[in-house]
């Protein structure tokens, strides 16, 4: 049995969230405070009790869904939850796994991705910038639909999710122009996603530009004997590969299908979700239907119990 950790990215915060999993250890509300203490703000308290516009404003998202999945990963372990042999992330998750598997320390970890956020909105102008998924239609003819809506501005591919799910991103009128072809197309349904920030399209290579400079700075080592995918599905295990890989995420597709599908067939037969939300399990049970792979979000204790349980019956076999 080979186990795999995975960590979502924005989008999976939610008021309240980490609270069912706080009651059982005081590991999740103190790795928020660490957080905190660099932030200089209360993190715990934002997530608990908003205001909500505040929370999903990007610069807040980031720290957040960073330690949230910190705090799953630590309540995991300190569960009696196996180490992985493998990690990734979706976008920003790709920074917690990195962390999770010892490559870079927490609290710089919190202060990067602060950084990285506000370098992202600093690239785009607010309302300037947009995304939407697009369901039901094949990755080549999204592709196909942005080319041909670009029209001078951009709007490309950017989330390669899973089969017939894929993100679009760009300026706004160009990312309504695919919406509309997309639907002409035969799209089952086209939805506007509530963000501002056309993140990992060309418009963010600003932003990387600047990361790269932070980036630069940051301590960064291997990862402790854990194998970490990149959003281009690729391993990268030296220092300056990390942060190269980094920097190229922002402003490059997420292939989120493509990286489950290696994990599988490098031999993992059980991922687990470690933070907020059940977004990347739904995916990840889009991408490989097979009964035989173990997949659930660790968002709450039961889940988290069964979860442990069936690990342990699996290392059995």
């Amino acid at each position: 049995m080979s186990l795999a950790l995975v960590f979502p990215g924005q989008g999976s915060q939610s008021l309240g969230m980490m609270s069912l999993l706080a009651q059982h250890s005081a590991l999740v509300q103190a790795t928020f405070a660490e957080a905190s203490g660099v932030l200089g703000y209360d993190l715990w308290k934002l997530c608990q009790e908003g205001p909500v516009e505040q929370l999903n404003s990007t610069e807040c998202t980031q720290p957040a869904m960073l330690a949230a999945g910190i705090a799953t990963y630590r309540f995991w372990r300190e569960q009696g939850g196996a180490p992985p042999q493998v990690m990734a992330g979706h976008s920003l998750g790709e920074i917690t796994a990195l962390v999770a598997a010892g490559s870079i320390e927490f609290r710089a970890a919190v202060d990067l991705v602060r950084f990285r956020a506000q370098a992202m909105q600093a690239a785009v102008p607010q309302g300037q910038g947009a995304m939407a998924a697009i369901l039901g239609l094949e990755d080549s003819d999204v592709e196909a639909v942005c080319a041909e809506a670009g029209q001078g501005e951009v709007v490309e591919a950017v989330n390669f999710n899973a089969p017939g799910q894929v993100v679009i991103a760009g300026h706004v009128s160009a990312v309504d122009r695919a919406a509309e072809l997309a639907r002409m197309r035969g799209a089952k349904r086209v939805l506007p996603l509530p963000i501002s920030i056309p993140a990992h399209s060309s418009l963010m290579l600003p932003a990387a530009a600047r990361l790269a400079e932070r980036l630069a700075a940051t301590p960064v080592a291997a990862p402790a004997g854990i194998v970490v995918y990149g959003v281009d599905v690729k391993r990268h295990t030296g220092p300056d590969e990390i942060r190269a890989g980094l920097v190229k995420q922002l402003h490059t597709p997420v292939y989120w299908a493509a990286t489950v599908r290696t994990m599988i067939a490098g031999g993992v037969t059980q991922i687990l979700e470690c933070g907020p939300g059940k977004v990347l399990t739904s995916l990840n049970r889009r991408i490989d239907k097979s009964r035989d792979l173990g997949m659930s979000a660790l968002a709450d204790p039961a889940t988290l119990n069964d979860a442990l349980a069936s690990a342990a019956a699996n290392q059995r076999k």
